[in-house]
């Protein structure tokens, strides 16, 4: 019996030695949960036959240190949760590994290649789509004509009034004279072709007492259609008093469509010192081709194009379970639900109780090496007394066949 006892022990032990092996081995590996081996005892009755290992488990709930990486489409959980992804076999699984990239059909995967599972996400559409795989479209961007441009700034209360005479009718070829005019600024404005157009507005205080500045526009060098010129009016602490301050222009730039272009004047001061711009900005672009694709911390799949845009078109969710040491593995690194996790809840990265992104970062093992070389020592003084019994007990059967 005591032969039995001691190789059910070193049976149990080489069990224990495989899981410090793998822990020690994945001490590097990113997202990785260390294992534990647990002992119980055999009986048969109230006889005990030995030990054996009754169970394995992880420590999923402690996380690892966050390593930097510098790649935008990396990212660990700061706090409860579980990035989603989705088999080739339809299998939901949970991980915490963020390494990710867009495979050959344009969908988000994951480092083992499972597709990752999130809300799509339409320019121009507020409410997300319903949860499923995430699709980074690689089309090219049509163009959007410019609606709106924003412009704010601090129109100089010390300038004089112009002493020249704006033209009624300036041509590209001949444009306002300097003396016109008190400052100039360009937007950078498109078409529903995508073809960028010039809108030059041309300041001028209407005189050196008054507190109004006139505003003269100009398109691709011509007068606009419509909307020009409008006189902006100031209090005498420099605030506009303009409701709205805007400006609606209007142009054909044929063959595309005609423009109307509404401009903003919302923020612009007239206080004395140097004329400065802190807003000039028209919305609208031109025609971008796919040239990339990065993650947002707050866990939106941003596509980038080449004429500067970028666009949310997913959102990763996070899932968290109310007794996630429960999941049960796949792998080291990832696991699939069961019955004893309890309500699993998906959100977006930082709501609910979901843990915030940091990207470009990755969460490393939560092996510690120091308690792993502990308990290998451990298991080898375990193993050796095990040893000992059988050859101990070889010894006696030994003596008392001689004795025979």
């Amino acid at each position: 019996m005591s032969f039995n006892i001691a190789l059910s022990g070193i049976q149990a032990i080489n069990e224990q030695l495989n899981s410090i092996s793998n822990n020690i081995a994945n001490a590097g590996t990113y997202g990785y949960k260390a294992q534990r081996a647990n002992f119980t005892s055999m009986y048969a009755g109230s006889q005990p036959t030995g030990t054996q290992i009754g169970s394995t488990t992880q420590n999923i709930s402690l996380t690892g240190g966050v390593l930097n990486t510098g790649r935008a489409m990396d990212a660990s959980i700061d706090g409860r949760g579980f990035f989603i992804s989705k088999t080739s076999t339809g299998q939901e699984v949970y991980s915490r590994v963020g390494i990710f990239t867009k495979d050959g059909n344009d969908f988000l995967v994951d480092s083992a290649g499972h597709r990752v599972q999130g809300a799509k996400l339409t320019p121009g559409v507020a409410a997300p789509g319903p949860k499923g795989d995430i699709v980074v479209p690689t089309t090219t961007l049509e163009a959007k004509a410019s609606t709106e441009i924003d412009f704010a700034a601090n129109l100089s209360a010390d300038w004089k009034a112009p002493t020249g005479t704006f033209p009624a009718s300036p041509t590209a070829a001949t444009p306002p004279d300097p003396s016109s005019y008190n400052m100039s600024k360009t937007t950078l404005a498109f078409d529903s072709q995508g073809k960028s157009h010039t809108v030059t507005q041309y300041f001028a205080r209407t005189t050196d007492s008054s507190l109004d500045v006139t505003v003269h526009i100009l398109v691709d060098g011509e007068p606009a259609a419509s909307g020009t010129p409008v006189t902006l009016n100031f209090d005498s602490a420099g605030k506009l008093l303009n409701a709205p301050a805007t400006n609606n222009i209007t142009f054909a730039p044929a063959p595309a469509a005609n423009a109307d272009i509404m401009v903003d004047y919302t923020g612009t001061t007239f206080q004395a010192g140097e004329a400065t711009t802190s807003t000039n900005v028209a919305n609208g672009y031109t025609t971008g081709q796919y040239v990339g694709v990065e993650l947002g911390s707050d866990g939106k799949v941003i596509a980038k194009y080449s004429n500067g845009e970028q666009q949310a078109v997913g959102q990763i969710l996070l899932a968290t379970m109310s007794n996630e040491d429960a999941l049960t593995p796949v792998n080291d690194t990832s696991w699939v639900a069961n019955g004893n996790v309890g309500t699993i809840t998906e959100s977006n990265p930082g709501e609910s109780v979901a843990g915030s992104l940091a990207i470009a970062t990755l969460e490393g093992s939560n092996v510690d090496i120091t308690s792993e070389l502990v308990g290998l020592m451990g298991s080898q003084r375990n193993y050796q007394a095990n040893s000992k019994v059988i050859t101990t007990e070889n010894q006696m059967l030994q003596s008392l066949m001689q004795a025979l």
